[in-house]
């Protein structure tokens, strides 16, 4: 029994015509198909189609179904500090794996990402955190789009670790607490909302709502596409047909040796503490794009 409080919403879902067999084949073909991404900054989230932003929500918050995601954190390395009036660049060395660099990587750091001298705590600017961040690319639905669109959208290392509290939770988290409740991430809609106790943004999930049949069914549809596979192992940049390479550094003599296992960080023991008990109510939830 699952002790997420989730909306039983009772609207009436209009039947939804099944895609042609010729739009789904040109859609996975590559080159006709349309590169859409959900950004996020300073409270506000917005969808970019092809490279150009296509409506924004301002509430705080999106609600949304994940689809797919790589089983293990990426990382991402550059070498350059971020610059909004340069143009965009892919990293110089990234793995989608979290494990060994991607092959396409221009730079590559190291010969594995456990021994990277860049994801040693205090090699950020300013000797703060990893040069080498960790981030989330997972495929998503949005709520109410019966049109089965995938969009891909990146989670930042902030967004990821820590604890939650209740239903709300951080991703790594999130994805562990809703399996222990009996509950799939991709059979529920999940909002994705800013914290608002964070100067940064920083953002929560949490569960809303079991999807209806109809909604089951676009999922299936979406997740048996190469498009659900495709958008959570590229990058930003990538996504927006931009593939400009950073410049191309020595390349690092790497050591053969065999690679140690990732450090472990030592927590202190701790009582288990029974999940919280549900909310009784969620706000009600509306996905508004506004094109201003």
């Amino acid at each position: 029994m699952s002790n997420i409080s989730i909306f039983q919403q009772q609207n009436t879902v209009a039947t939804n015509r099944e895609v042609s067999e010729l739009s789904k084949a040109l859609a996975d073909s590559g080159g006709g198909s349309s590169s859409r991404r959900i950004t996020m900054s300073k409270g506000v989230f917005r969808r970019i189609v092809n490279g150009k932003e296509a409506g924004k929500v301002k509430d705080g918050f999106l609600n949304v179904i994940v689809i797919n995601a790589l089983p293990k954190v990426s990382r991402q390395f550059y070498a350059t500090a971020f610059d909004p009036d340069a143009a965009p660049t892919l990293p110089d060395c990234w793995s989608n794996q979290g494990d060994v660099p991607d092959a396409k990587a221009a730079n590559p750091q190291s010969a594995s990402c456990a021994t990277c001298s860049q994801n040693i705590d205090g090699s950020g600017i300013n000797g703060k955190g990893r040069a080498c961040r960790f981030n989330r690319r997972v495929a998503v639905l949005l709520e109410n789009d019966m049109s089965g669109d995938i969009y891909q959208f990146n989670i930042p290392a902030k967004s990821l670790f820590g604890k939650g509290v209740g239903n709300t939770h951080p991703f790594e988290s999130y994805i562990k607490f809703l399996p222990a409740n009996g509950e799939s991430i991709d059979r529920i809609i999940t909002q994705i909302a800013f914290d608002e106790n964070e100067t940064a943004d920083v953002l929560k999930f949490t569960p809303v709502r079991h999807l209806t049949d109809e909604e089951i069914d676009v999922v299936e549809t979406a997740q048996a596409t190469q498009e659900s596979k495709r958008v959570i192992q590229l990058t930003v940049a990538q996504q927006d047909g931009v593939v400009k390479l950073p410049p191309v550094a020595a390349k690092p003599a790497f050591e053969s040796e065999a690679e140690p296992d990732e450090p472990v960080v030592k927590r202190a023991k701790k009582t288990e503490v029974p999940p919280a008990a549900p909310k009784a109510k969620l706000a009600d939830v509306v996905s508004a794009w506004s094109d201003n």
